[in-house]
């Protein structure tokens, strides 16, 4: 167990299901607003910290994938989204919330996401699915309130994809 956390845990600072839907179009350009590059992978807050990552699901191990029921393919990306609560003496704790997230391509389709908790002994992420083409940016937008509180947290970040050798 402390292993699988531990392997779901790196992809997330090193790299849910969801019901993926083109929704409509939208302008591009105007969603290039403080969107962070795909170097990056926390956001700071204050009091929380967003820790998040997009990664093709071939990625994972196929113990991980088939625990969690995952395809593992080159051609679907995964969105895992953490919420953490600053503690005394720089720690963090991951605590629940609601989370949402969405991405557009540079042809501004827009693709919701639904995500689903995983709860891992100390661990929470939030996970959703995308399908993706060789090549594709999108950007996502995630928005995290944690329970217990008022405030909503965004992040937005680019990312691209590819699915070929």
């Amino acid at each position: 167990m402390v292993r699988r956390t531990a392997t779901l845990a790196c992809l997330v600072l090193t790299t849910g299901f969801a019901a993926c839907e083109p929704t409509t179009s939208v302008d591009v350009a105007s969603t290039q607003d403080a969107v962070l590059p795909a170097t990056e992978s926390v956001k700071d807050f204050g009091e929380y910290v967003l820790y998040f990552n997009a990664f093709n699901t071939d990625q994972l191990t196929p113990e991980i994938a088939r625990e969690y029921g995952i395809v593992r393919s080159k051609s679907r990306a995964l969105l895992n989204v953490s919420i953490h609560r600053k503690l005394d003496g720089g720690r963090t704790e991951a605590v629940t919330g609601a989370v949402s997230a969405s991405a557009i391509n540079l042809n501004g389709q827009l693709m919701t996401m639904t995500l689903r908790e995983i709860r891992e002994e100390t661990a929470i992420y939030y996970v959703g699915e995308l399908a993706i083409t060789n090549g594709e940016v999108l950007i996502y937008t995630i928005d995290a309130t944690p329970s217990n509180d008022p405030s909503r947290y965004t992040v937005r970040f680019k990312k691209q994809f590819f699915i070929e050798e």
